[in-house]
């Protein structure tokens, strides 16, 4: 089965050759791999490094956004599966492995998920890959799923270029693999999580960093399900606690403030705090069990983070009604 790796790049040199090293070791085993980086503009000596590598190809291109670098790089590959990842992220020594052998094993599926591993051991880094990692567990009790994010990814390249692969609407890194996964989904797509193909990566190191993320993730997000509606109830990986967390928060900062102004209805804040702090309850007891640290201020991440989110989401609706206001 000749199969495709493809890393869109932009400046990304100083990570971008563990990731090589690794992949190339790994193609040796599978000599039907070939690697494809996909140079998006880069300013650094990103292309010197990949040419440094026998047996990569080099795709050069404008800056024009890693959607429109992963395309290019599906078009330009000659496998039948394609395999994403990203420069910043080190695939361990079977990611290729375990990212093909269910498509082997199943020639239904069109779209296979891999995970995220972390050595980092700062506080936050650390909330981080418990929240993915409650997202994994929710997709590791459903037979297909939804959602493929792009540093694990692998598709068939057929299937993938049939439905017109990832929207270049969408500028940055930011929700383009999700609104693909609900498109093949919508289309019947069958796609699998396999939590054995694996790859470490760098997540935010600080809290701000992380809310920056989450508004960032938040605000496009808004765009996917404009764009794919039906899955804006549910869909195969986000916990719907956190979107209760999410509607939640503009009452309890409501709330908060109200008390300020008449001390009497602070008992409102203190009940939304209260249903708030309940609402977390099973992220905790997951957190606290792998890690009492993460445990112990999951909460604190968690208003947090539906701040940044609600903040995000609103943002992101007064983009679309502006941008539909103006056609």
């Amino acid at each position: 089965m000749l199969a495709s790796v493809i890393i869109p790049v932009h400046n990304e040199a100083q990570t971008l050759g563990a990731c090589l090293t690794s992949l190339v070791s790994q193609a040796g085993r599978f000599p039907e791999i070939e690697i494809i980086v996909v140079n998006d503009g880069s300013t650094d000596n990103t292309a010197d490094l990949v040419l440094s590598f026998p047996g990569v190809r080099l795709v050069s291109q404008s800056q024009q956004g890693p959607a429109a670098a992963r395309n290019r790089g599906a078009r330009e590959a000659r496998g039948e599966i394609i395999l994403f990842t990203d420069g910043d992220c080190l695939p361990l020594d079977n990611w290729l492995e375990e990212m093909l052998a269910p498509f082997r094993q199943n020639s239904d599926l069109i779209g296979v998920k891999g995970a995220y591993l972390t050595r980092q051991q700062a506080l936050t880094p650390r909330f981080v890959q418990i929240e993915y990692e409650d997202k994994y567990d929710k997709l590791a009790k459903q037979k297909y799923i939804d959602f493929i994010d792009t540093y694990s990814a692998g598709y068939r390249r057929q299937a993938f270029l049939a439905a017109g692969g990832f929207d270049q609407e969408f500028p940055i890194a930011c929700a383009e693999d999700v609104e693909l996964s609900y498109r093949l989904a919508n289309l019947g797509g069958k796609m699998v999580f396999n939590p054995k193909a694996l790859v470490i990566h760098r997540h935010p190191q600080s809290m701000g960093q992380y809310l920056r993320k989450k508004f960032k993730f938040a605000y496009w997000r808004v765009l996917c399900l404009k764009k794919n509606p039906t899955k804006i109830l549910a869909d195969s990986h986000t916990p719907q606690s956190m979107k209760v967390q999410l509607l939640m928060f503009p009452a309890l900062v409501s709330s908060l403030l109200l008390a300020l102004v008449s001390p009497w209805l602070a008992w409102i804040s203190f009940a939304l705090f209260t249903l708030t702090l309940f609402t977390t309850v099973p992220f905790v007891a997951k957190a606290f069990h792998k890690d009492a640290a993460i445990g112990l201020l999951s909460p604190v991440f968690l208003i947090l983070r539906s701040g940044a989110q609600f903040l995000g989401v609103s943002l992101g609706i007064l983009n679309n009604l502006r941008a539909r206001t103006a056609i």
